[in-house]
């Protein structure tokens, strides 16, 4: 079930946006999305859902709310939802300020969003006040790679990127998770260090 007008879908629009992403993923991070997702449990936010690319890797026990600040996106979600038989709900919502009381969600997912977000220690502060005691924060997006011939790559690309999108690729929101006080669970970095994973609790 969604509350999402499906009817103001742009497929084409949609079907670009998908064919990127997923071109991305299978040079760079294959598994990136079963890796977070999997770990998700119980009432579960899942921070800029996008088109709903993450919705087939959820356990089916996850109670799933979806926000973005685009409501195209969030069009496009619920009708994905609806085919694929999930359970949605969703909001028009900015990661900064999210709409939610404290300790309402027991997993809340974000994928390669907070590379855009304009204070990643604003936006994580606001997820973990949503978290509940316990609650797990699963992480993935691009950071400043291990390899120096990467990051000098990553340097010259954030040259036009943030300007331009405010797209950043140097950044690494793990430390300001663990800055944010929440316990590191199990971390995993892919491609030349310039991806990561981060499953942290909340305590």
């Amino acid at each position: 079930m969604t509350n999402v007008d499906t009817r103001s879908v742009d497929p084409a629009a949609a079907a670009r946006f998908d064919t990127m992403m997923r071109s991305l993923e299978r040079r760079f991070f294959p598994d990136a999305r079963a890796w977070i997702c999997g770990r998700a449990s119980g009432e579960t936010l899942e921070i800029a859902i996008g088109t709903g690319l993450n919705l087939p890797h959820y356990p089916a026990q996850v109670r799933l709310t979806g926000v973005d600040h685009n409501p195209t996106m969030l069009d496009v979600a619920g009708r994905r939802a609806v085919e694929a038989g999930v359970e949605l709900r969703t909001q028009v919502a900015d990661a900064l300020q999210l709409p939610y009381p404290a300790n309402s969600f027991e997993s809340v997912v974000c994928t390669f969003a907070l590379c855009e977000v304009p204070d990643v220690s604003v936006a994580l502060a606001e997820f973990t006040r949503v978290l509940r005691p316990g609650g797990r924060l699963l992480l993935a997006d691009h950071v400043i790679a291990t390899s120096r011939a990467v990051r000098i790559g990553q340097r010259l690309l954030e040259a036009v990127t943030i300007p331009l999108s405010g797209e950043h690729f140097t950044r690494r929101p793990i430390e300001q998770v663990r800055a944010g006080g929440l316990r590191v669970i199990q971390t995993l970095r892919r491609t030349h260090g310039a991806v990561e994973y981060v499953w942290a609790q909340k305590d």
